[in-house]
């Protein structure tokens, strides 16, 4: 007996939008993108991703959100933060196959990303070569080693550890 897929809110595209034969379940995405089904529980619960509901409530997604899916994926294993990821997909709808301009857009946003981190890894590396090359130590000083030191005042070195037992 077949179903018709059913929109879960209104901002889903109705289900005779989209064809049937393009609705895979989140087994034949799991296994076509390696990401577990728990992983694609939560990108939809975070609006990375959109999927059409059968009348026994089981999830149908559009086989174009394989290539999303697989990018959220990358840039999971990079360490992008969703809320960055979130922003670079921002502009590739979900309730219909991207354009070619939808994903040049979203390559676009995916580069000022990268660059974003790229910038504060070279800052980091600058700290750090500073620090290493400074050679001090210092607990007291050194803010990149010790950003949020709450004991600071009380001077340098291991003060938790001359506080009478």
């Amino acid at each position: 007996m077949s179903h018709s897929p059913r929109t879960e809110d209104h901002d889903q595209p109705s289900p005779t939008d989209v064809d049937p034969e393009d609705l895979l379940s989140i087994g034949q995405i799991s296994e076509r993108t390696g990401v577990a089904r728990s992983a694609l529980h939560f990108y939809e619960s975070q609006g990375l991703l959109t999927a059409h509901r059968t009348a026994g409530n089981q999830r149908r997604y559009p086989r174009h959100l394989i290539r999303r899916i697989t990018l959220i994926s990358v840039g999971r294993n990079l360490g992008i933060p969703l809320a960055d990821i979130r922003a670079a997909l921002e502009s590739v709808p979900m309730d219909h196959r991207p354009s070619e301009a939808d994903w040049q857009r979203a390559s676009n946003e995916w580069r000022r990303v990268l660059e974003r981190r790229r910038q504060a890894i070279e800052e980091l590396e600058t700290r750090l070569t500073g620090c290493i090359g400074c050679g001090c130590l210092s607990m007291d000083a050194c803010q990149l080693a010790n950003p949020r030191d709450q004991l600071s005042h009380a001077g340098s070195g291991a003060q938790g550890l001359h506080s009478p037992i």
